[in-house]
């Protein structure tokens, strides 16, 4: 048995025989053995790729948003962003290496929980585990983070049960359980086996973003789906695993080899606060400037392709890039939700 296993059986056998699914995820990516703290990584050479991995254009557009927010707060001369679930550093790099406007009035915090990532952090950014404390005024940024953050699992089974994680001949097992706390919002009827992912943790740190920003916006990057979409679907098309490129095994088999994840439930985050805005990826890239940044490159290629330089091979790559970030049937489908204070 590896020692995650080991963990994760000691908890079981901790809180009387099962832990709820939340705890399970927790430990299956989080603990110091968990996915993120040791193998697990967005890039080509990781696990999947999110779209700042596409390359620097995504950064470079949101680079442009940023500038946009902080001519819109008056050019403060301390304008802060928190990038919450850095990871390795990519949009980091991307967003900081822009043109900005607003370069020297800028701190770049990159929160990661995960030490291996955070050691590839850019000099550039102040690199720490945690959300700063202080009010912000500034962009709070979150690119698919909340999809993996732990989540309490609801299965309809005559009536909605609680999921929880035992263990039986080594093997992790799910039952359900009747709990008092079934949130109110859901259904009274579903069709057996349908399920959702409740999660307070997205809603929690949501809450704890807008309340630490005194001026500005909380953005969010994901996939997004309401409640009851997630209800009335297959489940494993808003709950998946993922390991190296590929869909993985079952979410309770072998933790900490791959990665949970599920569709953000845009209906709980709206219980905390509405969205200002709500757009596609696409659009938000387009609204932000990703096609001039697509000309641009186009025209310094041209320019400069009898002898290309780095920077060339970098502008001529904007055209593809550009495609996949817009591609409706992929990234171009996330969501981009905006908070505004």
């Amino acid at each position: 048995m590896q020692s995650l296993d080991k963990q994760i059986s000691a908890a079981i056998a901790a809180a009387g025989g099962a832990i709820s699914f939340e705890k399970f995820m927790a430990l299956a990516l989080y603990s110091p053995d968990g996915f993120y703290s040791t193998v697990g990584q967005a890039g080509r050479r990781g696990d999947f790729i999110t779209s700042p991995e596409v390359g620097p254009l995504f950064g470079a557009v949101v680079a442009r948003a940023i500038d946009a927010q902080w001519q819109k707060l008056g050019h403060p001369e301390k304008f802060l962003v928190v990038e919450a679930g850095a990871g390795p550093g990519t949009l980091a790099r991307s967003i900081v290496s822009a043109e900005l406007g607003c370069r020297d009035a800028l701190s770049y915090v990159a929160v990661e929980v995960s030490a291996v990532q955070r050691s590839q952090h850019s000099s550039d950014v102040i690199s720490q585990e945690t959300m700063p404390g202080e009010p912000i005024v500034g962009v709070i940024i979150a690119n698919e983070l909340l999809d993996n953050l732990p989540f309490r699992l609801f299965v309809f089974d005559g009536s909605w049960q609680e999921a929880f994680v035992a263990e039986q001949n080594e093997t992790f097992v799910e039952v359900l359980r009747r709990v008092g706390d079934i949130p109110a919002w859901l259904p009274q009827t579903a069709q057996h086996g349908a399920r959702v992912s409740i999660q307070n943790r997205a809603s929690q740190w949501l809450e704890s973003s807008l309340n630490l920003l005194q001026r500005g916006s909380v953005l969010v990057f994901d996939y997004c789906l309401t409640s009851a979409d997630a209800i009335n679907r297959p489940w494993r098309e808003w709950l998946r695993t993922y390991r190296q490129h590929e869909v993985g095994e079952h979410y309770l088999r072998r933790p900490g080899s791959q990665d949970i994840t599920s569709h953000v439930m845009v209906d709980q985050l709206q219980l905390v606060r509405q969205p200002d805005q709500i757009s596609s990826q696409s659009d938000w890239l387009v609204r932000n400037g990703i096609n001039e940044l697509v000309e641009q490159g186009k025209n310094y290629w041209q320019t400069n392709a009898a002898k290309p330089d780095v920077k060339a091979m970098k502008m001529r790559s904007r055209v593809s890039e550009s495609e996949a970030l817009c591609d409706p049937a992929g990234l171009g489908n996330f969501k981009v939700l905006e908070w505004r204070k």
